[in-house]
């Protein structure tokens, strides 16, 4: 790790964070549900400072095209999986991001597989940033109503994202897909 640049840190940061997180969720309620937002939040922060970071210094590598996607899909998936075993998030919804991301994360194997780098799109950095905004608050929904009431409205917007960019992405590349 020591002649790793900065992003690719980050990205391996975030990574690291996730067991914690999910450690968080069998803390009492009380405080490790906090202790999980402070960690989720700082590890979201890092996943849009690492990718800035990278293109503003030109520190942009194969390692952190490949990575930092898994992180945050780490993340995320990670979360909400955790959300859907404590009843805050109903199971299809959880199942329908981790489609998602599998489906997209084929298309772009089968596009690099030919040479082609498929970059995050507007509509997915919406769904993105939506999902890091609600899942903090669907953590502590149990302190408030509102909190609750909130993070699923968001994961809901996200949700609606998620499918639309992940359809947005498929007819884009639909080349790819025909092409075999």
């Amino acid at each position: 790790m020591k002649n790793m640049n900065l992003p690719n840190k980050l990205t391996i940061l975030r990574i690291l964070l996730v067991p914690f997180i999910i450690l968080c969720f069998y803390l009492p309620p009380s405080w490790g549900m906090w202790v999980a937002v402070v960690l989720f939040i700082v590890a979201s922060v890092t996943d849009t400072v690492d990718g800035r970071y990278a293109r503003a210094h030109n520190m942009v590598t194969d390692f952190g095209k490949f990575m930092d996607p898994i992180a945050d899909k780490l993340l995320v998936n990670s979360v909400l999986i955790m959300l859907t075993a404590q009843g805050k998030v109903p199971p299809v919804v959880t199942i329908l991001f981790i489609f998602r991301e599998f489906a997209i994360s084929g298309l772009r194997l089968v596009a690099a597989s030919k040479g082609v780098v498929l970059a995050a799109g507007n509509l997915g950095k919406i769904k993105t940033t939506l999902q890091d905004i609600a899942l903090p608050f669907l953590m502590v929904g149990h302190v408030w109503k509102v909190f609750r009431i909130v993070g699923l409205i968001l994961l809901y917007a996200s949700l609606i994202m998620s499918l639309w960019s992940g359809w947005d992405y498929v007819y884009k590349n639909k080349n790819l897909i025909q092409q075999g």
